[in-house]
């Protein structure tokens, strides 16, 4: 009786780690950021990012770096995620090592999410529009910051699960350029070039998943509820362990 009640509890114990580990099954994810612009303050936008992804509980363990020479150190080895919250505008980019490394995590398989202003970084290396699609076309800029409706083009897509049309008050790109191919799942309308602009695409680069959105410039924006749900759908969608069955 004493070696059955021994057997019950060590049962318990570990199927209650199993059960409240927070990092059980989680997509790991990799915050890439750390290069300072005026416009764009990444110390206090990057902790937004990360909070929208923990508000969705144990799906998803969160670190932050804020070197991208971490790409160059075999990321995929430890994360299954990198969320691109960077731009060297204005200062040197990381080494070629760092590039390939990010070019090589997605193309193995992992996933890939750029936000905002990453759309500006590594302009001295060609491989990057293939990698994120769209790159920034400097002779054109955003409207000005203001509040605008986003609208869900491809509401089949697992990314849009939850969404429906949303207003947010963010930089309005129509700055995108690139012939890479794109699935465009969410737009809004320019003031500026009476367009719908983008404002969030899927691709493929390799094995790999990628979103990206033009989203993001401040604190306000990263945590209004639409674009928190749009990054934690985003993330669960670019994750390898979504790819079987690969569905949308």
């Amino acid at each position: 009786m004493f070696r059955w009640v021994i057997a019950f509890m060590l049962l318990a114990v570990v199927g209650g780690a199993a059960e409240t580990s927070p990092t059980a099954k989680a997509i790991r994810v990799l915050i890439v950021t750390g290069n300072e612009y005026p416009g764009h303050k990444w110390r206090e936008t990057t902790p937004a990012i990360r909070s929208a992804l923990e508000q969705a509980g144990r799906r998803f363990d969160v670190k932050v770096c804020e070197d991208p020479e971490i790409m160059s150190a075999r990321p995929a080895d430890r994360y299954d995620v990198a969320v691109l919250h960077y731009c060297n505008w204005e200062s040197p980019s990381p080494s070629r090592a760092a590039l390939d490394g990010l070019a090589d995590f997605v193309r193995s398989g992992k996933g890939l999410i750029a936000v905002h202003f990453a759309i500006g970084a590594f302009q001295d290396w060609p491989e990057y529009v293939r990698v994120i699609g769209r790159v920034w076309d400097t002779t054109k800029t955003h409207d000005p910051l203001g509040t605008f409706r986003v609208h869900v083009a491809k509401k089949d897509h697992p990314i849009a699960r939850g969404l429906d049309d949303f207003d947010v008050t963010d930089e309005l790109y129509f700055c995108l350029k690139g012939e890479t191919p794109i699935d465009v799942l969410l737009t809004a309308r320019s003031k500026v070039t009476k367009q719908d602009e983008p404002m969030g695409f899927v691709l493929t680069y390799g094995k790999g998943r990628v979103f990206h959105t033009p989203l993001g410039h401040d604190v306000r924006a990263f945590t209004n509820p639409g674009v928190v749900r749009l990054l934690q759908n985003a993330c669960e969608w670019v994750a390898p362990q979504s790819h079987e069955p690969r569905g949308n």
